[in-house]
C-alpha cells in the first residue's frame, strides 16, 4: 500500500499543496514549526479521521478558512482509491470516494492504512488512559471498521446519558413518586440499554485485540530493550468485579459483558445521579502496561519509556501488515529522540515498508542506512505563516 497523491486545501499551515509520491522513503526536512508535521498528520487523519496531536478537529483548519480539506490517492495491490475529506470546526465532517458522497465519514476507514511513529508516542506510557484507549480504538478501526462505528455511536449514546445526569439531576433525586423523576428515570433506563449493547461491542473487540497484541509487544520489546525488564499488557476494564459474578470468571462474550455492564450501571446509578456523570463503561477502561511486576507509568526510566512506545507501534505495524498490505510507515521526528539501538529496530521495520513518510529537522538525524535509501526529498519552508515546498 503506497500513497500516490496528497492534496490539502486550508489544512493548517498550508493554504494548498498538491504532492506526488511514490513508493519508497520520501523525506520532509525543514526548522521546526514550518509545516512538515502538518503534512504527515493530514496523512494520519485521512487514515484514522483523527489528529496525533489534538483531540479536536477545529486547530487543523487554517486561521484564515471556515473548513479544511484533505484529498488523498491511495494504491493498494493495484487498485487505486481517492478519498476527499471535508473538515469542518462544528458539526459532522463530510467524505467521498472516488467522488461518491458517504453517509458518514467513517466509511474512510480502512481505505489508508498507517502507523507512526512520533514525539507524542511517549503520551502512551505516562499519559492519561484516554491516549491508550484511543491508540486501541483506532487500531481496532483500521483492523475492523465496523468498531469504529460502534465506538463513535458509543459516544454519542455517553453524551446524552451524561446530559441527562447532570441536567435532570433534580428529577432524577425524587425519583419514581415525581412525575419528571418519572420521565427521567424512564429515559435513563432507554440509555442505559443502549449504552450497554454498544459498550459491549467496544470492549470485546478491545479485549480480542489486546490477546492479539500480547505476544507481537512484548517480543518487540525485548528486541528494543534486551536488557530492561520483560514487557506485558493487559486489558483493565471497569467491568471486570460485573464480569466474574455473572461468568464466574473473565469472559469475551459480548452478551455476557453487556449484561456485567447492565448489572453494574444498576449498582452505581444513585452515585451517577449524585455526581452527575457515567462511571461504568469503556470510556473509564484502560490499557495497562507493565515492566515486570510494576506499571510502566511512573515507574520507567525515560529509556524504557521510548522503548514500551515503540513495542506498540511496531506490534500495530506487524498486526496491519499480517492483515493484508503493509501499512504505510509514518516517522515524525523521531529519530533525534533515539539512541542508536532503537533507530536500527526502527529502520529494519522501515526497511520492508511499501512507503515510509520521514519528517526531519536536519538532515543528519536520519540515520545513514535510511538515509541512503531515500528516493524524495522535499525542503519545507514558511513565510508570514504560509508553508511551502520545493
Amino acid at each position: 500500500m503506497y500513497l500516490r497523491e496528497l492534496d490539502l486545501r486550508d489544512f493548517r499551515s498550508w493554504p494548498e499543496l498538491n504532492l506526488k509520491l511514490e513508493p519508497g522513503v520520501t523525506v520532509f526536512a525543514g526548522r521546526n514549526g514550518h509545516g512538515k508535521t502538518n503534512i504527515v498528520e493530514a496523512v494520519h487523519y485521512s487514515s484514522k479521521l483523527s489528529s496525533h496531536r489534538v483531540s479536536t478537529d477545529a486547530p487543523l483548519i487554517n486561521a484564515a478558512a471556515d473548513n479544511a480539506r484533505v484529498s488523498a490517492t491511495t494504491v493498494n495491490e493495484g487498485r487505486e482509491l481517492t478519498t476527499h475529506l471535508l473538515i469542518k470546526p462544528h458539526g459532522a465532517n463530510q467524505a467521498q470516494i472516488n467522488r461518491t458522497r458517504l453517509k458518514s465519514a467513517r466509511e474512510l476507514l480502512g481505505v489508508l492504512r498507517v502507523v507512526m511513529f512520533s514525539p507524542e508516542d511517549l503520551r502512551l506510557v505516562n499519559g492519561e488512559p484516554a491516549e491508550r484507549r484511543r491508540f486501541l480504538d483506532d487500531l481496532a478501526a483500521q483492523r475492523t471498521p465496523r468498531l469504529g462505528g460502534a465506538r463513535a455511536d458509543y459516544e454519542k449514546v455517553l453524551r446524552q446519558r451524561n446530559a441527562l445526569l447532570k441536567h435532570s439531576n433534580m428529577a432524577l433525586r425524587r425519583g419514581y413518586g415525581d412525575e419528571d423523576g418519572a420521565s427521567a428515570l424512564s429515559t435513563l433506563d432507554v440509555w442505559d440499554g443502549q449504552l450497554a449493547a454498544l459498550g459491549a461491542q467496544v470492549v470485546a473487540g478491545r479485549m480480542e485485540l489486546v490477546d492479539t497484541l500480547a505476544e507481537p509487544v512484548a517480543e518487540a520489546y525485548r528486541s528494543v530493550a534486551p536488557e530492561s525488564r520483560p514487557a506485558s499488557i493487559a486489558y483493565a476494564s471497569t467491568l471486570e468485579g460485573a464480569v466474574r459474578e455473572l461468568a464466574g470468571g473473565p469472559s469475551r462474550d459480548p452478551a455476557v459483558l453487556e449484561a456485567a455492564m447492565l448489572a453494574e450501571l444498576g449498582r452505581r446509578r444513585k452515585e451517577e445521579i449524585d455526581r452527575g456523570v457515567t462511571l461504568v463503561g469503556p470510556h473509564r477502561d484502560d490499557l495497562a502496561l507493565m515492566l515486570g511486576d510494576q506499571p510502566a507509568k511512573g515507574y520507567a526510566s525515560h529509556g524504557e519509556t521510548w522503548s514500551f512506545a515503540l513495542a506498540l507501534h511496531l506490534a500495530e505495524y506487524q498486526l496491519l501488515a499480517a492483515g493484508g498490505s503493509d501499512p504505510v510507515l509514518i516517522l515524525d521526528d523521531v529519530f533525534a529522540e533515539l539512541d542508536a539501538a532503537r533507530r536500527e529496530r526502527l529502520v529494519h521495520v522501515a526497511a520492508g515498508a511499501e512507503q515510509v513518510l520521514v519528517t526531519a529537522a536536519v538532515g543528519d538525524d536520519l540515520p545513514g542506512n535510511l538515509d541512503d535509501a531515500v528516493a524524495a526529498r522535499y525542503a519545507v519552508t514558511m513565510v508570514s505563516g504560509v508553508s511551502s515546498i520545493e
